[in-house]
């Protein structure tokens, strides 16, 4: 079980979300230092929010989707790997 109480999905999606947040912060930061503050602090804190919600809901809802994706890839690939007949080396 994932800190919290949560469950390892969820928690997933929530890190997510943290993280796009944090990276909406950054981008406005480093905008307002190259060039000229595009929103006040307030404004790039309420529209920070509203992007870590959209990427928690994203993450919660494509994350099964992209393993599920990924582990039927790597299935392919290995399966192609044991049947080549060339060397490995």
């Amino acid at each position: 079980m994932a800190p919290l109480g949560l469950r390892p999905r969820v928690y997933s999606a929530v890190l997510w979300g943290i993280v796009g947040f944090l990276a909406f912060l950054v981008l406005v930061q480093g905008y307002a230092l190259a060039v000229d503050p595009l929103v006040s602090l307030a404004q790039g804190a309420a529209i920070a929010a509203l992007v870590g919600v959209g990427t928690t809901a994203c993450a919660y809802r494509l994350e099964h989707r992209v393993a599920e994706w990924s582990a039927r890839r790597a299935l392919r690939e290995n399966d192609s790997h044991e049947t080549d007949d060339k060397s490995k080396s």
